[in-house]
């Protein structure tokens, strides 16, 4: 088609049906994993593909983006279906190895239970352990049951890294790596230097932090702090602070109603999210995926969220972060063409959701939202600003980790990938490596490797964003909690464009500035 309007309305009623087709079968890998659920979601993401890996449709996207295209919103379009078909310009064969091998991986990810003493367990029970107790002996071995199913995908993750890198020079790039950010609007240069400048803001508070941390943890372990290994943290990534560097907030949650809080938080601002409780899968059970992610199924108003909730801080931040997303889905304007009915990135949702995980450290919000006594709260005060402070010290130090890894995973990778992780973490996370043996491929039991490659900077650009976006919300709507007039402000500055404007254009609209680290530095002290 010549016709810029009628290229994008011909690839869009081709692209739609999969793109539905696709998000429901996701959705049922995620919630009843069997191997007929597998198969269709392989079938649906290869035609897909098929789809995206059209020359000649792509060839009409280019031709079409050299033109003059006077309607913005077709100009957007063809710059979003560039971006989606760039990357899978590739041999059907190379296409097929991969898609194949991306559903597996996700499926063991999906289907795998740690075992302890030969009873399998799931993520919770870990957790648990790692949270409560006070035997080392008992926290080693559930670490080490957070870390079995790394050596099961290991090679796979490999190879996938091998291929994906195949695709990408057979496109002109370095590597995967730079593949994903050329087609994500990230700059790479950019982006180091983000994480540079969060090194450089972080590096001093997270020292002198853990210090303090890690002799708490001495004393409660009886041993020295050269002995503490990562088993002796809360999370057995390191990625949230243990209860020990903050503030215990689990007994105000043991008895909560996570579901209510969370709807009596959103529905403070304005915003409903019955429909989405209504269509989510969030307790945990067999056959399940043991992670939490919000999905809209059909830019249309199906939105859901899977959690694997119990009554705890960490369940409470995380439903709040999923239903973030969700709020930002369903806030989006439905009169926009479906192809730019979504988040203009990854990392302004993820910025949305992040405002939202950090509510239950917010003294406002277990007041008025959570009903905790205001002496309480008071009491409180001095270390839920330092348990703010910590998680955002803490989860910073975890993306640098992520980030760095990742880049070195696609750059060479069959390289000793064991020893690189544990340079990396010894380096920004300040943890002690565990003995030879104690973990093999602890670096693979992250499941984003494999079924969100090259996403983690934008969990990091992501808390940037929500720094800015609080700080904008509380200049022009007074605060984030129950407040009506900041649900107003989301929706309409930040929520409603979906994709027809990009990222940085849609942040420094909404904020009033270019996105930088300024903000997230200053939270650091606030």
């Amino acid at each position: 088609m010549s016709d810029p309007e009628q290229l994008v309305s011909g690839i869009e009623a081709r692209l739609r049906p999969l793109e539905v087709a696709l998000a429901e079968a996701w959705w049922e890998t995620s919630t009843h994993v069997s191997e007929q659920a597998k198969e269709r979601r392989e079938r649906i993401e290869l035609e897909r593909r098929a789809l995206l890996a059209d020359p000649e449709a792509f060839a009409a996207i280019r031709e079409a983006r050299g033109t003059d295209v006077d309607d913005p919103l077709v100009r957007r379009q063809l710059d979003v279906l560039h971006d989606a078909f760039a990357p899978h310009q590739v041999p059907e064969a190379l296409r097929r190895r991969l898609v194949g091998l991306e559903v597996e991986v996700e499926a063991t990810f999906n289907s795998h239970r740690g075992e302890i003493g030969g009873q399998r367990v799931d993520d919770n029970h870990i957790l648990e352990i790692l949270r409560s107790s006070d035997d080392t002996g008992e926290r080693k071995v559930a670490w080490q049951a957070s870390k079995q199913v790394g050596a099961q995908v290991a090679e796979q993750v490999r190879e996938l890294a091998e291929l994906r890198n195949q695709a990408a020079r057979g496109l002109g790039y370095r590597d995967h790596f730079e593949l994903a950010l050329a087609t994500g609007e990230l700059d790479e240069g950019r982006l180091f230097a983000t994480l540079d400048e969060v090194d450089r803001a972080t590096a001093g508070p997270f020292t002198e932090w853990k210090g303090r941390l890690d002799q708490s943890l001495a004393a409660r372990f009886g041993c020295g702090v050269a002995d503490l290994r990562p088993w002796h943290y809360d999370d057995p990534f390191f990625q949230d602070p243990p209860v020990a560097g903050a503030v215990d907030l689990d007994p105000i949650f043991e008895d909560a109603d996570i579901e209510g809080l969370t709807l009596r938080t959103y529905d403070g601002l304005g915003l409903d999210l019955r429909p989405v409780l209504e269509q989510s899968d969030l307790f945990a059970r067999e056959g399940k995926s043991q992670h939490a992610f919000c999905i809209d199924i059909d830019r249309e108003g199906d939105v859901r969220v899977l959690c694997n909730v119990e009554p705890s801080e960490r369940w409470m931040d995380t439903m709040l972060h999923e239903f973030g997303h969700a709020t930002y889905d369903r806030g989006i304007d439905r009169r926009l063409p479906w192809l730019l009915r979504a988040a203009t990135h990854a990392l302004t949702t993820e910025g949305v959701a992040m405002l939202f995980g950090r509510l239950p450290r917010d003294p406002n919000w277990l007041r008025r939202i959570a009903g905790i006594d205001a002496t309480r709260i008071d009491e409180l005060a001095p270390r839920l600003a330092e348990s703010r402070r910590a998680n955002l010290l803490v989860f910073a130090r975890w993306v640098l980790v992520m980030t760095t890894f990742e880049r070195g995973l696609y750059a060479n990778p069959s390289a000793d990938h064991e020893a690189r992780w544990w340079d990396i973490v010894e380096r920004f996370q300040l943890l002690h490596r565990p003995e030879p043996g104690s973990a093999e491929a602890a670096w693979a039991s992250k499941i984003h490797l494999t079924v969100a490659p090259v996403y983690y900077q934008n969990y990091l650009y992501g808390e940037l964003v929500a720094s800015q976006l609080g700080d904008a919300v509380a200049a022009r709507a007074t605060g984030l909690v129950d407040h009506v007039d900041a649900g107003r402000l989301l929706v309409d500055d930040f929520f409603a464009p979906g994709a027809s404007l990009r990222w940085d254009r849609l942040v420094e609209r909404a904020t009033g500035e270019p996105l930088g680290a300024g903000a997230f530095a200053r939270h650091l002290t606030a």
